[in-house]
């Protein structure tokens, strides 16, 4: 096995502390996607239908920006990447994150959070961010 990497997004906290277990387990280097825009306790309120993360999540073409594009993900045969799950599938920020690289060739192995829901439709809504990439639930 190469190089991997333990790529997440946490809102709560909550997906940060799995991608640490997992990134010491799998002797795995950590990046963890940060918004531009750092959602609020009220941004993540799902039952509101205005708040921000329902308003992104109501429109599957909607990108968040990212803060930091520093990455190499080039350096990595492997990308673990973590996230919570938000209406049944990924939160449109890991679509951004996907965007912003080039993944041709490389295999990334979803991991995710969720209050009792699983992934869904979760890969078949990142494949097209990622087309030239393996991507697997696991």
């Amino acid at each position: 096995m190469g190089k991997r990497l333990v790529a997440f997004f946490s809102a709560s906290g909550t997906t940060k502390k799995v991608a640490e277990m997992i990134a010491s387990a799998a002797d795995a280097d950590m990046y963890e996607i940060m918004p531009k825009q750092p959602y609020s306790k009220a941004d993540l309120n799902w039952m509101d239908k205005k708040s921000r993360s329902s308003v992104e999540m109501s429109d599957k073409k909607f990108r968040p920006e990212i803060s930091d594009t520093d990455v190499l993900v080039e350096q990595y045969d492997e990308i673990i990447l973590g996230f919570p799950i938000w209406w049944y599938v990924a939160p449109t920020i890991m679509n951004t994150f996907l965007e912003k690289y080039d993944f041709t060739g490389k295999k990334i192995v979803l991991f995710a959070t969720s209050g009792g829901s699983g992934f869904g439709n979760t890969v078949s809504e990142l494949k097209p961010s990622a087309p030239d990439a393996e991507i697997v639930c696991k």
